[in-house]
């Protein structure tokens, strides 16, 4: 397939779906050339099937779009999902697949990028609000977000002086298939009894107060496209509140608002 020399070549993990899939349907509306790498992806030049956690498959992706297109202009990392459960009760596979997925999936995904990147090029990791905010049950899923935002703090610096551009962008929740999706362990004992449970109604409950997806992916594409990146965004008025918020009060007293409500 040939291309416009004035078309971008964006790489979007996770697009069949949510985020990633409006996110794909914004940069196409701009002339870009977008490559879905996703999971249930058709095999073609755009649409790659692909696990991002397995490195091997994500290196002869990556390899296939520089033999096609020659370069990569800006990488979008969306491809995740969620789990839910009491951190002692998750069975230990689940503690490790969330990792592989969230974390290592974007870990491999920037390496192998960056080899067919140049000056000017950007990695968008999409984290998330519970990259800032603990709460409870979603335990692991925030400690994988954590390493995201970790990860792309630390990248961005040493890609600094080569002109590459890194951000972490920090949505709150928003409606899509996310939470119906959640890999949710309800399984308890006498230490939370019904807690758990309570927790994940409490997230059913919210889901008519989530962002739009449409609306909150406009946001994040506006932020794909700035001049310059900071290296964090977060996506939600709310969210941006209680980020202010929480730096007027202890981590304890952070930690108890958050276990009451959640």
């Amino acid at each position: 397939m040939k291309k416009q020399i004035n078309e971008k070549v964006i790489v979007i993990t996770g697009a069949s779906s949510g985020i990633g899939e409006q996110l794909k349907y914004l940069y196409e509306n701009d002339g870009s050339v977008v490559i879905n790498l996703s999971i249930d992806a058709q095999n073609d030049n755009k649409n790659i099937a692909l696990d991002v956690s397995n490195n091997e498959s994500v290196k002869l992706a990556f390899k296939k779009i520089y033999d096609v297109y020659k370069r990569i202009d800006v990488l979008v990392n969306c491809a995740g999902y969620g789990v839910f459960g009491a951190i002692e009760l998750l069975p230990e596979e689940k503690c490790k697949q969330i990792f592989d997925v969230n974390f290592f999936g974007t870990l491999w995904c920037c390496r192998e990028a960056l080899k067919y990147m140049k000056k000017g090029s950007r990695i968008i990791n999409i984290s998330s609000a519970c990259a800032i905010f603990p709460l409870p049950f979603r335990s692991m899923y925030c400690a994988s977000k954590s390493a995201v935002s970790m990860m792309s703090f630390g990248l961005g610096m040493e890609l600094r002086d080569a002109g590459i551009e890194v951000t972490a962008i920090c949505p709150g929740d928003i409606k899509t298939n996310f939470s119906k999706n959640r890999d949710k362990t309800l399984t308890t004992n006498d230490r939370y009894k019904n807690r758990i449970e309570n927790s994940a109604k409490q997230i059913e409950m919210r889901e008519e107060k989530r962002m739009d997806k449409v609306f909150a992916s406009k946001k994040i594409y506006k932020i794909c496209n700035k001049k310059h990146l900071k290296p964090m965004y977060i996506v939600g008025c709310s969210y941006k509140l209680f980020n202010f918020g929480k730096r007027l009060i202890s981590q304890a007293q952070l930690n108890s608002l958050l276990n009451k409500k959640f």
